[in-house]
């Protein structure tokens, strides 16, 4: 990493930033993602998780509650 970093006057930490970011990981289904595409994925699924929790409070309030009278 120095030696790119003094050919092209890249910070040695931008160039550490990038190979975290883009360093493939492989999945036993051979599906490969980078490591910025499972952050992602990660930030879309607690996303997800929120308003699938907004949609059962919803669900909650609107269903009539049957009584027993």
């Amino acid at each position: 990493q120095n030696s790119l970093a003094k050919e092209y006057g890249i910070a040695i930490s931008s160039i550490a930033r990038w190979v975290k970011q883009y360093s493939e990981v492989k999945f036993d289904d051979g599906t490969i993602l980078t490591a910025r595409q499972i952050q992602q994925l990660q930030k879309r699924n607690v996303q997800l998780e929120e308003e699938n929790l907004i949609l059962k409070k919803a669900i909650a309030i609107f269903t009539p509650h049957s009584t027993n009278d």
